[in-house]
């Protein structure tokens, strides 16, 4: 089946996977967290509505290349504005504050991910807002809150991996501190925003009362050191770099050579420790005191780091997931061009084209979220201002 022909398919039923329908959010956001966040909101069928600063130029991703689409737009933002409108309004004239209020009175959402100084000198909060609407809900997502020292502070993922630690659990053991590839704290911070939010907006259709809703670069990074780092606060272990991209704890759980490649293989449990000894006829390994536990297997994890590369390196890839996939948890360790043309994301919809006045055939990747069994449909992010008239009767940009 074609690329085509599978992406119809799987959106003839797309519409129904929007239960957020009726929803307006009204979103002063840039860059990544907030915007991705937003995306999966648009996507399930709210109406996101971006607000841009005309004054600025709108979201900077806008011109952040190098794979730009005509004036004030680019792949980068596409990539996390699928589905939204964009309204032009500088929030620190009067006009546009004005204009602001007035959607405001009508939103169910306000979400910003500004400084965390800002939203109160914006009026972006629920204490500026609640006389207007008493049920809206306000999520604010900041660098480092908006209740401490920190909040005028500006702040981005990088330096988040970086303070809280992550850095220095990732990479090779000689190597240097390593971010992670992309920016997983600004997606990682979305999607908590996300479910305040909508816990929230859950309360508020309840009560008739919203609120304030906050979390933060920084807090949300600190999170995801979360088993390792309770180790360290209960007993003082300090978790490091591990070689392979191991696990902390449990071997073999990391990445091996095979002939022309590499794979990522997943001992999880005994069950799948047994089943990998039987593929490679190496019973002996079974009653060999040095792999004999979880706690053996890490304590000698180099030994038998060494005895499975000699296993692995016997046979290309292509064989061993032949041979493994469903018996134990294997993956093929893929760069981006195998990841991307991997024929299992066609399968299961994963990649599908827009239309876009500069490319009618924008590939993209779909939303990882199913609502009866069906992915959510896809329509470019609006241009910059290109909603202003209609949703504030503006007769152009304020």
């Amino acid at each position: 089946m074609s690329f085509n022909s599978e992406s119809k398919r799987l959106s003839d039923h797309s519409e129904s996977a929007k239960p957020l329908t009726g929803i307006r959010v009204l979103a002063v956001e840039q860059f990544g967290a907030g915007p991705y966040g937003t995306m999966f909101l648009a996507d399930l069928g709210a109406e996101v509505i971006k607000i841009e600063n005309p004054t600025s130029g709108g979201d900077p991703g806008r011109y952040t290349g190098p794979f730009l689409l005509g004036e004030a737009d680019s792949e980068y933002f596409q990539s996390w504005n699928i589905n939204k409108r964009s309204v032009a309004l500088d929030l620190k004239s009067g006009e546009g504050r004005d204009a602001f209020r007035r959607l405001a009175a009508t939103a169910d959402a306000i979400v910003n991910n500004l400084r965390g100084d800002q939203p109160e000198k914006l009026g972006l909060d629920y204490n500026s807002l609640k006389s207007l609407n008493p049920a809206v809900v306000c999520l604010h997502i900041s660098a480092y809150g908006r209740d401490n020292d920190r909040k005028a502070w500006p702040g981005y993922d990088f330096l988040m991996q970086a303070e809280a630690g992550l850095m220095s659990v990732t990479g090779e053991p000689d190597g240097p501190p390593t971010k992670f590839g992309p920016s997983i704290i600004d997606y990682m911070t979305g999607m908590t925003g996300m479910v305040g939010l909508l816990s929230c907006l859950i309360r508020a259709r309840q009560t008739g009362v919203g609120c304030d809703v906050d979390t933060c670069l920084f807090d949300v990074a600190v999170h995801q050191m979360s088993y390792a780092a309770t180790w360290y606060l209960n007993h003082r272990h300090v978790t490091g770099r591990q070689p392979r991209s191991a696990h902390f704890s449990v071997a073999p759980v990391q990445t091996f050579p095979t002939h022309d490649g590499w794979i990522f293989v997943m001992c999880m449990t005994e069950k799948f420790w047994a089943s990998l000894l039987d593929a490679l006829n190496r019973a002996d390994l079974a009653v060999d005191e040095r792999f004999a536990t979880f706690v053996a297997r890490l304590e000698n994890r180099a030994q038998l780091t060494s005895i499975l590369d000699t296993e692995f390196r016997k046979k290309n890839t292509e064989h061993w997931l032949g041979l493994l996939s469903g018996l134990i948890p294997i993956a093929p360790v893929y760069d981006m061009e195998q990841a991307l043309t991997n024929p299992f994301l066609a399968q299961t919809g994963m990649l599908r084209e827009i239309a876009h006045p500069s490319n009618p055939s924008l590939r993209i990747l779909s939303n990882p979220i199913k609502v009866d069994r069906a992915r959510p449909t896809s329509a470019a992010g609006a241009q910059l201002g290109a909603d202003t008239d209609s949703l504030v009767g503006s007769g152009g940009i304020l």
